[in-house]
């Protein structure tokens, strides 16, 4: 596996990984949008033999966090390490900026997400109440603390 940033080429196998991930997917322009964003961090997954797109994170930067705004692994890809390398990519990129926590929202029925996530340092913080337009879920708000800087 690659991984890389996304590029609009990218767009279309974004765009198929969404659909059979989300019953309320993210149309193209928000996509385009976050990859323009000079705050954004996009990246990618790759088969390396053929090049194909195996999952996404999308995160944005704010003032006192990174917010995981979508991640998605094709359904055929599921539970191989996609994700977590994904993520682990993500504290590799911005392991410099130890003022910054992470932080995301999951489906609270959401239970493999929720130990992976967990598995990777988040801890429950709160719940969005109804958060989810489709069938007015609950999202469980997680939360991963900056990491303290090395002193040299």
């Amino acid at each position: 596996m690659t991984i890389r940033k996304l590029e609009l080429r990218d767009l279309a196998a974004i765009e198929a990984i969404e659909r059979d991930s989300y019953s309320t997917p993210w149309s193209r322009s928000m996509f385009a949008g976050e990859l323009a964003k000079a705050s954004s961090v996009c990246i990618g997954a790759f088969e390396t033999d053929t090049g194909e797109l195996v999952g996404y994170l999308i995160v944005s930067r704010y003032v006192d966090a990174w917010h995981v705004m979508n991640i998605a692994v094709d359904p055929n890809r599921r539970r191989a390490g996609v994700a977590t390398t994904l993520l682990e990519r993500l504290f590799d990129l911005t392991a410099g900026d130890g003022r910054r926590g992470y932080t995301l929202e999951v489906r609270v029925s959401n239970n493999a997400a929720i130990e992976l996530y967990q598995r990777l340092g988040f801890q429950p913080r709160g719940i969005r109440r109804g958060y989810y337009t489709d069938n007015r879920e609950d999202a469980l708000i997680m939360w991963r603390d900056p990491q303290p800087q090395a002193v040299a």
